[in-house]
């Protein structure tokens, strides 16, 4: 895939862009929303391009999906308290912004809504 067809996820993925990293194994990668809505604001992002959100994710790949909400919530047991919210935006009405699926961990006060 093209820069110019990349999403902002693939290419912090390839390491195009830098990001702040907090977990990553063969097929996830978490780091910090660089606009945080809460003192822990995590992006839980699955390296494939091939579902923008998160009903397409259930339906091709539900072992994956279950590894990502596992991760959410050993990120905000490492990171916080351990109690987080959990949002998925599912088009762009909705506040999705960037059509590769990605989950939102949130932990503490938040600031405002909706989520990117």
């Amino acid at each position: 895939m093209s820069e110019a067809t990349s999403t902002i996820f693939e290419r912090i993925i390839s390491r195009d862009i830098p990001a702040d990293v907090v977990f990553e194994n063969d097929r996830i990668i978490a780091f910090r929303d660089i606009a945080p809505q809460a003192p822990l604001h995590l992006l839980v992002v699955p390296k494939t391009a091939e579902y923008a959100n998160v009903a397409e994710l259930a339906a091709g790949d539900p072992a994956l999906l279950a590894e990502v909400v596992a991760t959410a919530e050993q990120l905000a047991s490492e990171h916080s308290n351990g109690e987080y919210r959990l949002v998925f935006n599912s088009g762009e009405s909705a506040g999705q912004t960037v059509f590769h699926v990605h989950a939102h961990v949130l932990s503490g006060s938040l600031n405002e809504s909706p989520l990117a």
